[in-house]
């Protein structure tokens, strides 16, 4: 491997290092004692983690970037320059579905392409977002076309939003590359943050990742079907569900029933989906049930209350609860089913600051004649109310769910 040219004065750059991904990994390597850029094409993004603030809420990394600012190991710009200052370059690139489902491979490519020309020979290109089997092969291809000696290896991160300050630190990582040297330098450098390494191939990484998300979004759709066949029937599937896995192991991660969204269980399903040609009706159903449930739980109420006529709250438009994140929230299917149904729609959320449109939690209580939750934030755990309230979460307090 070519050596790394003199100018390299940082450990780690992270490309799309702002993002909910990107930036604990960012702040976990330095607290761990590296020197680390973020290149993030956001300039609000980029002024707003330099001045010592968090552009959305992760529990614990408020203390850890103050702390890593005025150690001076960390710095974000939006300049693609600071690339060329890395060691290791760690790629955190959104992978969208488009229009028709089908996964955007070439999100990654295109990325590096508008920072390609401060790649050096010598370093460490880590992908770690969640990528279409294949691309990992597509960016090797990418890197010797452009002449760039530079080793590629893929590290997924699995990681749950609101709790990367820890699992950074406490999952294992999986780790692969093509060559025997990346996946050392790639182990050596997650090693600064967990010592449970699990080697793979490239190929073997890019499954685990979507199998990981994939089994998940099927788990919440098998609950979300049993909890609509209860619901049919009158009875309270979170009771049963508790019940049946009271000291009962094979039963035990069964999940609550409630709207399964977020930037990656769906994407990663279809992606999934792509990639074996559109062949997954098992992924296709699971799509099915949990895109539905917002229609059913309007469905349910019309057969119950004249909407037409009502005023209809939503308590939560996160994707989940003690979350302020609304990327492919439910909460948002829910409030567009619901705005053509009702009189009128309400919503409010403690942690969204990024919705100009929400009410405080008091007014919409007072105004509403019909409550929804639609975001189990812990604020409305027990939360005293006098109208009738569709709470598949089983949040509220008794007496009060329909």
């Amino acid at each position: 491997m070519t050596s790394l040219p003199d100018q390299v004065s940082r450990d780690i750059v992270v490309i799309g290092g702002c993002g909910h991904v990107g930036l604990p990994l960012a702040l976990a390597f330095a607290d761990r004692g590296a020197r680390v850029g973020i290149y993030d094409v956001s300039e609000a993004a980029v002024a707003t983690v330099n001045s010592g603030r968090l552009p959305f809420a992760e529990p614990g990394a408020d203390e850890v970037l103050h702390r890593v600012l005025g150690a001076g190991r960390l710095e974000a710009s939006a300049d693609p320059a600071i690339v060329a200052s890395a060691e290791n370059v760690v790629v955190v690139i959104g992978t969208p579905v488009d229009e028709h489902l089908n996964p955007k491979q070439t999100a990654i490519t295109k990325a590096l392409g508008g920072c390609a020309e401060f790649l050096r020979d010598g370093q460490l290109l880590v992908l770690r977002s969640t990528v279409f089997p294949g691309v990992t092969a597509l960016v090797e291809k990418m890197m010797a076309r452009l002449g760039r000696q530079v080793e590629v290896a893929f590290c997924p991160e699995r990681i749950a939003e609101g709790k990367a300050m820890t699992e950074l630190f406490e999952l294992p990582q999986i780790v692969s590359s093509r060559t025997p040297a990346g996946a050392k330098r790639a182990s050596a450098l997650f090693g600064r943050l967990t010592s449970k390494l699990v080697v793979m191939s490239p190929e073997e990484a890019e499954l685990a990742k979507l199998f990981t998300n994939v089994w998940r979004y099927i788990k919440f759709a098998t609950a979300n079907q049993l909890y609509m066949m209860a619901n049919e029937q009158g009875l309270d599937f979170d009771r049963i569900r508790r019940g049946l896995a009271e000291d009962y192991p094979r039963a035990a991660d069964m999940p609550a029933a409630g709207f399964a969204a977020g930037p990656c269980l769906f994407k990663d399903t279809m992606q999934l989906a792509a990639f074996n040609h559109n062949n997954f009706p098992l992924g296709h159903a699971a799509m099915a049930v949990n895109e539905g449930l917002p229609l059913y739980v309007v469905h349910r109420l019309e057969e119950r209350f004249d909407l037409a006529s009502m005023t209809v709250g939503i308590l939560g438009m996160a994707f989940k609860g003690g979350s302020d994140d609304i990327r492919s929230s439910l909460s948002y299917k829910l409030k567009r089913i619901l705005e053509f149904k009702a009189d009128a729609v309400l919503c409010t959320d403690p942690y969204v600051t990024v919705d100009p449109g929400l009410l405080p939690l008091d007014e919409v209580l007072s105004r509403s004649d019909l409550l929804v939750v639609g975001a189990p934030h812990p604020e409305y755990r027990g939360l005293a109310v006098d109208k009738p309230a569709a709470d598949i979460w089983d949040v509220l307090g008794d007496g009060v769910r329909i």
